[in-house]
């Protein structure tokens, strides 16, 4: 701060210093000479814009930041997201009173002068001067665009914004070099509606479309006298002047402008003063901004949305580019999200699964032969407050969901069979699927072999005792039947699973690719996404087509023009006859096995149920030939067994994939579906194989397809079928063994400390 003489004025000294920096400011404007790119005045300091002889196309047309407009599949709004809320509007769509309101208190000879108003630079001076202080500014409107122009670019990079802000000599008539090429380009009129739609009016509002909305609940073009003079008199320092938190000094500042306007000659004094009687009178609209406000419980997929535009390159080469251009925002995104079905969605999660409950739930619908994500939601809602969460359950880490998944358990074995079945295996295959086995000594890869040399063997069960062999595949697939898979899975080796599963777009919940082991490609032990089952599944109703999920239908940019957006790729997984097997295999489990209350009564349906160890997560994961969902129930971060737990205000005493997932599938799929077509599966006829009277013991062996070879079922040479090798480190759900390639780090979800100590092999993976 200057230092004064005793009398409070300026010395002689300093005041002749600030004559000669305005009057050697003066000389360079009026000159309009290139300055030098170095020397005293700074001009190669940081923070200067390069080419200083050349003005920048974006300060003729500023690429401002806008809202971001997210709609559903039929136009209806979702969400608004910004990083600055701003709606730029047309001079023409701004009241005249604003237009005449912020030219009078900022800048009153706008209309008069160039660029520069040399006459309000020395008027400055002089009272600058006079007080010893900083009184009077000088910068007309058209260096404040300017200044505004660069602050727009910074964004909210602090260093970029002090840079663009900087009081030193250098910057200021860098400013003042612009301007008057500004107002060459693009005259007096373009360059307030510019300004008016660039300046920043505080409670987040930027450009007077913005600030009229957000204080009046109105047009800017509506905009009183009163008003306008309110707003116009916030730019100066919308802190200060904020009339929502301090109206007596907004009340003020409103009117000097009023009396401004009077001496100037826009209002006459009796208007002035009529006006300056009217107390304010706010219409307060508070700032929506941002995913948590999307309706019907569309949070998470809105979230979704914003993920994919920041990694598609469809919308950018770089992160940074993407970036750039989202933060822009003045995007209309068209999405996939059907209303009819994500309104279902959040009536079924609703209704069985509560926010407080110590579990949650998250469904995902997704079409058939499209790709397109029909419907996303979860119990627990988008928000930071109790019980909601900012992570997305239905989706992979990298796009905003947990770290790896949730293992899926049994709803794996459809991937396994439909392997099968494309290598050759008959639908009718029959294993002899004893209660309990060990894992098989070794298993075929893609690599190196799988062997158990776990100390005791690796072992595993069926969910109940009454499920011995045995089976046929139909049988095993409608009773969950754990040893027929494991037996499968030695038969035809675990290759063709990896394959079938990469064909499917099938990657745990971190992104990576699934493990060789028999409990991951059996049972289901390691963590995927309901996105990526529901679109994994769409598959077998698509008839054996793949297609990657989609959110994105369309986009266009503030100017109108439409964006490139990431099609859905579609691919043959699996022939048709396969697809139709495994359809036909899945109409059994919600006919007659364990996925019977999720059964649709008016349609086609098929599905299968998941319960895993411990019982720390439940999966329905079933299709229509017209929609395809899956539907998880656990803790997120695996903490809690869903024993003699209450869910939705029902007391479970054990929860099964069929019981909780299954009637929120079912719910969800009814109201998606109501009105809509209901098209047949292709199907395909399974025998059951004939056994002998009295023959149950020994019927059939791996690979024999029922014939009987004369040795018990699951038997190894010189031992009891199934023998138990010391123990059963598995065991009953509860088991806590761990099993190769299965154990996660601990915590599924960031700041979690949930652990997968538990979460092995065991082969507890029941319906």
């Amino acid at each position: 701060m200057p230092k004064k003489r005793s009398g409070g004025g300026l010395t002689t000294t300093q005041q002749a210093a600030k004559f000669l920096g305005v009057a050697a400011l003066s000389g360079v404007v009026l000159a309009g000479i290139a300055l030098p790119a170095a020397g005293a005045l700074g001009l190669a300091t940081k923070g200067t814009v390069e080419g200083f002889d050349e003005i920048p196309a974006n300060l003729q047309t500023p690429p401002l930041s806008q809202r971001t407009t997210i709609l559903d599949s039929k136009g209806g709004m979702i969400a608004s997201v910004y990083s600055r809320d701003r709606t730029v509007v047309k001079l023409k769509d701004i009241s005249p009173y604003m237009q005449k309101a912020i030219v009078a208190i900022e800048d009153a000879r706008f209309y008069k002068h160039g660029a520069v108003d040399l006459k309000g630079i020395l008027r400055a001076l002089n009272r600058n001067v006079q007080t010893g202080g900083t009184a009077q500014g000088a910068s007309t409107l058209t260096q404040q665009y300017v200044k505004n122009v660069f602050v727009e670019e910074a964004g909210d990079d602090p260093d970029k914004v002090a840079q663009a802000t900087q009081q030193t000599l250098g910057r200021k008539i860098q400013e003042l070099k612009y301007a008057i090429q500004v107002e060459e380009k693009l005259g007096k009129k373009r360059i307030l509606t510019n300004y008016l739609n660039i300046t920043f009016f505080g409670q987040q509002a930027y450009g007077v479309e913005a600030a009229s909305q957000r204080y009046f609940s109105k047009s800017a073009k509506d905009l009183t006298l009163e008003e306008s003079a309110l707003l116009a008199g916030i730019v100066q320092s919308p802190s200060r002047y904020d009339p929502v938190n301090d109206p007596a000094e907004a009340t003020k500042r409103r009117n000097t402008v009023l009396q401004r306007m009077a001496d100037v000659g826009d209002i006459t004094q009796a208007e002035a003063d009529k006006a300056k009687a009217n107390p304010i009178k706010l219409k307060v609209k508070k700032p929506k901004n941002g995913c948590i406000t999307a309706v019907s419980g569309a949070g998470f997929f809105c979230d979704y949305v914003r993920n994919v535009f920041l990694t598609d390159p469809a919308f950018g080469k770089t992160k940074e580019d993407r970036a750039k251009v989202w933060n822009r925002g003045g995007l209309t995104v068209r999405t996939t999200l059907d209303p009819q079905s994500q309104q279902s969605v959040q009536n079924s999660v609703k209704s069985h699964v509560y926010k407080s409950d110590k579990v949650a739930t998250a469904v995902t619908l997704v079409q058939p032969g499209t790709g397109k994500i029909m419907g996303m939601g979860q119990s627990k809602p988008y928000g930071f407050g109790s019980n909601e969460t900012q992570y997305n359950y239905s989706v992979d880490k990298s796009m905003g969901g947990s770290n790896y998944g949730f293992p899926t358990g049994s709803t794996f074995k459809p991937f396994l069979a439909a392997a099968a079945i494309e290598g050759g295996k008959p639908a009718t295959q029959v294993y002899p699927s004893p209660y309990e086995m060990d894992y098989p000594d070794t298993v075929r890869s893609c690599g190196k072999p799988w062997v158990n040399d776990g100390v005791p063997k690796y072992h595993l069960e069926n969910e109940s005792e009454s499920e011995k062999g045995p089976y046929a595949l139909k049988q095993a697939m409608e009773k969950s039947v754990n040893t027929y898979f494991v037996q499968m899975l030695q038969d035809i080796g675990m290759c063709p699973v990896s394959q079938m599963t990469d064909k499917l777009g099938v990657v745990q919940g971190d992104g990576t690719k699934l493990p060789q082991n028999p409990s991951t490609l059996t049972l289901g032990s390691n963590g995927l996404s309901p996105l990526t089952m529901a679109s994994a599944y769409a598959a077998f109703a698509n008839r054996g087509t793949y297609c990657t999920p989609i959110a994105i239908e369309s986009v266009k940019a503030a100017d109108g023009t439409s964006l490139p957006v990431p099609k859905t790729s579609c691919s043959q997984a699996m022939s048709q006859t396969t697809a139709d097997t495994i359809n036909t295999l899945l109409r059994g489990v919600v006919d007659s096995g364990t996925g019977q209350e999720a059964g649709l009564d008016s349609r086609d349906n098929a599905g299968k149920t998941g319960t895993t160890d411990a019982r720390k997560n439940a999966w329905f994961v079933g299709y229509t030939p017209n929609m395809s969902g899956a539907v998880w129930v656990g803790s997120p971060s695996q903490s809690v067994e869903m024993e003699r737990i209450t869910i939705g205000g029902v007391y479970q005493d054990k929860v099964y994939g069929g019981q909780v997932p299954g009637p929120i599938w079912r719910d969800a799929m009814t109201g998606a579906l109501n009105g809509v077509t209901a098209p047949a599966f292709n199907t395909v006829d399974i025998p059951d194989p004939q056994r002998d009277e009295g023959d149950d013991e020994d019927w059939g062996n791996p690979g024999t397809n029922g014939s009987k070879p004369g040795g018990k079922p699951g038997g190894k040479p010189g031992g009891k079928p199934g023998g138990k090798p010391g123990g059963k480190p598995g065991g009953k759900p509860g088991g806590n063994t761990p099993f190769p390639g299965m154990s996660l780090p601990s915590g599924l979800l960031g700041g979690n400390n949930g652990d997968h100590s538990g979460r092995t092999n065991s082969g507890t993976q029941g319906p």
